[in-house]
């Protein structure tokens, strides 16, 4: 089934998936070659994960053969860089196609243990598991800085997570904080209907232009291969930051993208810079970034100080009935990534199969 109702009564599984995006359909695929029981948890009203709640102008930052699941190929797309439609349709298309048995909307409020078992507890309804993985990403858990004076300020603050487009902004003077990916992309969208300003702690760096997230990949595949040999891995070769997408470049060529220095604090209608020059804005998007999205776990008392889980691979160190997957470099290389999750999404299905 692709979506279900939930159980009121206690529903036993091999595995539950808590997560029902990119990261949580590779565990599925790989599940689905097993005889193991399982279902996917998605908080999410449909398919599409953290993508159906982007900006509208959002695109991929590698070609679609680059940026594919384990067993489909995402479909030949309209442009270069896949779009926010064309990836959410590929992911709802995914789902379909090898009929995962995703349940939604289901928000897992906590896991705990019982005996050999973990209860997955949502609500009135009940998942009793012999193996849990964590696939929830990051998106539910931005990042934003705390600022003097902004509580005071009378106009919008929003993290990138909340940006869903241009429109709201229009003819509007708005600051954009963040020097990465999103900064630039967010940027480049309002720049053509508001005077934003762009405010990064130090110059924003560029990849080439003949370089996107290919070479990203593998380079996290040139290190993976030599930790799997036991060589010490080169360290990561920084070429830059923000991939020069179409927008990005045509906003960069406009002169739109030139970023000044972070400001010091908020007044109730603007913003205060280092030199003291005050400025009247309408609003500011933290493009800041996010941490993992593991509130749900905080009850099994694993979650570390720096919000993540302690682990080997993707396997939870604390508890060996809990695997994490897709957050990060931290539970696998190239792990956030739509082609790079399915090398851990295998490794996690393999051992759930070993040790249940």
């Amino acid at each position: 089934m692709t979506a279900g109702t939930l159980e009121r009564k206690p529903t036993d599984v091999d595995v539950v998936v808590i997560g029902g995006g990119q990261s949580a359909l590779a565990v599925g695929f790989y599940l689905r070659r097993t005889g193991l029981s399982f279902v996917l948890l998605d908080d999410q009203p449909g398919p599409g994960g953290a993508w159906t709640r982007t900006w509208s102008s959002l695109t991929l930052f590698s070609p679609g053969q680059w940026s594919s699941l384990p067993g489909y190929l995402l479909p030949r797309t309209t442009s270069e860089y896949p779009t926010r439609a064309e990836v959410i349709a590929y992911l709802a298309e995914y789902e379909r196609r090898y009929a995962l048995p995703v349940i939604r909307p289901v928000d897992v409020e906590r896991v705990e243990r019982d005996d050999d078992r973990l209860i997955v507890i949502a609500g009135d309804a009940r998942w009793h598991a012999r193996a849990v993985v964590s696939a929830t990403g990051t998106w539910a858990n931005p990042v934003i800085p705390s600022i003097p004076g902004q509580d005071a300020f009378h106009g919008v603050i929003i993290h990138s997570a909340a940006y869903t487009g241009r429109d709201a902004f229009e003819g509007k003077r708005v600051l954009v904080v963040g020097g990465g990916n999103s900064g630039a992309q967010i940027v480049a969208d309002l720049s053509a209907v508001s005077s934003v300003t762009w405010v990064t702690l130090g110059e924003p760096r560029f990849l080439p232009d003949e370089i996107d997230g290919r070479y990203l990949f593998e380079q996290a595949t040139a290190r993976y291969r030599a930790m799997q040999e036991g060589r010490v891995p080169d360290p990561p070769r920084s070429l830059g930051d923000i991939v020069g997408v179409a927008p990005v470049r045509a906003a960069r060529a406009r002169g739109a993208l030139t970023r000044v220095d972070p400001f010091v604090r908020f007044t109730e209608d603007g913003v205060v810079w280092s030199d003291g020059r005050e400025t009247k804005v309408d609003a500011v998007i933290f493009a800041t970034g996010f941490r993992p999205a593991l509130a749900h776990l905080a009850s099994l008392g694993v979650v570390g100080p720096d919000g993540r889980v302690a682990t080997r691979g993707t396997h939870a160190v604390a508890e060996p009935r809990l695997w994490l997957v897709g957050y990060g470099e931290w539970t696998g290389f190239a792990s956030a990534t739509l082609i790079g999750v399915g090398r851990s999404a295998r490794a996690t299905v393999d051992e759930i199969v070993a040790s249940v």
